[in-house]
């Protein structure tokens, strides 16, 4: 694994997340990379999705795939910021099977919206150091 995701976290794979084809379903790629994210954001004090006055939306989604993977795998996923702009963030993600191949890389684009307004609000604060520590190695 490369050392420029500044994160990691083990996604267990489950039965159900197979396709006919006998490998991960691509829909189960982005909800890993989401389930990810938010757990970062969650734990990292950048976000509160009960309480919270502003809510991360997704509005761009790019991936890539690059081998196969499938159940019983466990995917360890590198987490990183790739840009950091005024009221957006651009995440990226690689996934890893338990052999150590790079079998997935994406990134999503997400905005930080004012809960009653729905318009964007500016990352700052607490949250602006809190994504500024997993911005990528340059």
């Amino acid at each position: 694994m490369t050392d420029d995701y500044l994160h990691r976290q083990d996604v267990t794979t489950r039965w159900n997340d197979n396709d006919q084809y006998g490998h991960l379903n691509n829909v189960v790629h982005h909800s890993i990379m989401d389930t990810v994210v938010n757990r970062w954001m969650i734990e990292n004090g950048c976000l509160d999705p009960h309480e919270g006055d502003t809510v991360g939306l997704v509005i761009e989604v790019h991936c890539e795939y690059r081998a196969q993977a499938g159940f019983p795998d466990v995917v360890s996923v590198g987490l990183r910021v790739g840009e950091l702009g005024t009221t957006s963030v651009r995440f990226e993600v690689g996934m890893y099977r338990g052999d150590g191949e790079l079998f997935f890389t994406g990134h999503f684009v997400q905005a930080f919206i004012d809960r009653a307004s729905e318009e964007t609000v500016p990352i700052e604060g607490e949250r602006r150091a809190a994504l500024e520590g997993l911005l990528r190695p340059r």
